[in-house]
């Protein structure tokens, strides 16, 4: 069998490749870079503005019983109603989030 006859498949396509731009106008002295894609799918954050609910000041001791403590305080995330959740963004980076039930709190 002869060795110099066997190519790999790789080897074949770069070779038929080549074939194919024999002849044509195509530049191949620089080698050719995509472009970026840009996505069309991106989403903004959205922010909330800092609300100030009925249970802060038990979630704010809540989160510093956990060791959290905040300039700010914890701000209600939801809507007022029988059910409010609130975040507190802690100093060390963490972030404290409660759900109040009828001022019943409970860390989440």
């Amino acid at each position: 069998m002869n060795r110099a006859l066997l190519l790999s498949a790789s080897s074949l396509a770069a070779l038929l490749a080549g074939c194919s731009v024999f002849g044509s106008s195509i530049d191949l002295s620089e080698p050719a870079v995509a472009a970026p894609v840009a996505s069309t799918d991106v989403t903004a954050i959205q922010r909330t503005p800092f609300k100030v609910g009925e249970s802060s000041h038990t979630v704010e001791k809540l989160a510093k019983a956990q060791a959290c403590t905040s300039m700010q305080g914890a701000g209600l995330v939801t809507e007022p109603g029988p059910i409010e959740v609130y975040r507190m963004q802690c100093q060390n980076g963490q972030v404290f989030m409660a759900r109040c039930e009828l001022r019943q709190c409970k860390r989440m």
